[in-house]
């Protein structure tokens, strides 16, 4: 008898795919090449270039030969930017040993993961979400626990949600700031009661992504809970990256700080699965964290215009809502209001799921639905492109949506 060729996928792989998020991207883009007239709001990524110094220093990197191998978790040249980062950013001083640099956060929060989750250690992590999160626990043998994030409470966890949920399998905490998706961000009045929670469970380790920390609004004020409390310092891990503020998604280069065993335990795994990060991205990331600073300001004010652009839009459209966001580059719409409602052709909108695959069909739009991040009734809008996009995209949205039948 033969025997069985069939591929066997690892069972940690049973429950996790695809990104959500890549799959209605590869849609959109598979429907553009026949022709149709899409306009995609799922990506986060910002629709500007590279500032001219980051690449100019990049370019020099490779004229000067730093395309070599780095140190593992990152070049002391580029260790030493990301403290000085921290420092002047966040007023947390870390050694050279206390920080690493990796192939983006992506990586930076798998290696932390991987370092330290045994099968069946739980990890919190409040919805919405960002989807990877959820997935890279599943995949290490880790049990997410997922804490539903109202939007009367502006999408945060709340301390009363934190500390019943805790039990002794948790290992950590996962906390993002300003949010991707719903681009709620923590102020100090938010995080001092997550805070003393965790004081009281010292087996509880805090993982914070402060990806989207330039990209805030309306002059709120950005903090990041081992600075507010230094007693967590030696249980923090504090992950920041160069993609967005400084439209580097495609250089792939994230860093962190936090204890030295763990850092240390990180690049061990690091090691393993991608050595160093590139070194031309190094130097770039070098000059985007220690250059001037003006153009993430601009950029951001521009940001801020296409989120009320998006804001006031969708609001104006019977039977959505859109809570104006504090920070990032998204808007989190509910769209309960239309759901039960059918389409011309008969079809029930019966959930997020279905009214996104409906505005890609027959609005011409490409949104994510809430169901993704871990909490429905939602579609996410990225508002990192241009206004004429994003001013047409929601007069489709608008239209759509107005065609459904009550």
């Amino acid at each position: 008898m033969a025997a069985d060729s069939t591929l066997h996928l690892a069972h940690c792989l049973a429950s996790v795919g695809v990104s959500e998020i890549l799959k209605i991207t590869e849609r959109a883009n598979a429907l553009r090449r026949q022709g149709a007239d899409l306009l995609v709001l799922g990506a986060g990524e910002p629709d500007f270039d590279t500032p001219e110094h980051i690449k100019e220093a990049a370019i020099q990197a490779i004229r000067a030969g730093q395309t070599k191998y780095t140190v593992l978790d990152g070049s002391p040249a580029l260790k030493e930017a990301i403290r000085r980062k921290f420092a002047r950013e966040n007023d947390l001083v870390f050694a050279q040993d206390e920080v690493t640099a990796s192939a983006g956060a992506k990586q930076v929060i798998f290696n932390a993961m991987m370092a330290t989750l045994d099968a069946g250690d739980e990890v919190i992590i409040p919805a919405p979400f960002w989807v990877t999160y959820a997935d890279i626990v599943t995949i290490l043998g880790g049990t997410p626990v997922v804490l539903p994030c109202h939007e009367e409470d502006g999408f945060r966890l709340t301390a009363e949600a934190l500390e019943a949920a805790i039990t002794p399998r948790t290992r950590w905490v996962m906390l993002n700031s300003p949010s991707n998706p719903s681009g709620a961000a923590y102020g100090e009045v938010h995080y001092r009661p997550l805070l003393e929670v965790l004081l009281r469970h010292p087996q509880v380790w805090l993982m914070v992504d402060d990806m989207y920390e330039h990209i805030l609004y309306d002059g709120f004020c950005f903090v990041t809970p081992a600075a507010l409390e230094p007693r967590l310092r030696e249980r923090t891990l504090t992950i920041n990256g160069v993609s967005k503020a400084y439209a580097m998604t495609g250089w792939r280069l994230g860093y962190a700080g936090g204890p030295k065993a763990l850092i240390q335990a990180m690049a061990s795994v690091q090691s393993q699965v991608t050595s160093c990060p590139c070194s031309v991205s190094q130097a770039a990331a070098i000059a985007a964290l220690d250059g001037p600073q003006d153009i993430v300001r601009e950029r951001c004010e521009l940001f801020r215009q296409r989120r009320d652009l998006v804001v006031d839009a969708l609001n104006a459209v019977p039977g959505l809502s859109a809570r104006r966001p504090e920070g990032a580059f998204y808007v989190y719409a509910s769209c309960a209001g239309i759901l039960g409602r059918r389409t011309l052709g008969g079809e029930v909108i019966d959930s997020d799921t279905a009214f996104a695959r409906y505005l890609m069909d027959e609005g011409g739009v490409a949104v994510v639905p809430g169901s993704a991040f871990g909490l429905a009734p939602y579609f996410r809008v990225s508002y990192a492109t241009s206004r004429e996009v994003l001013e047409e995209a929601c007069r489709r949205i608008a239209e759509a949506t107005q065609r459904l039948l009550a």
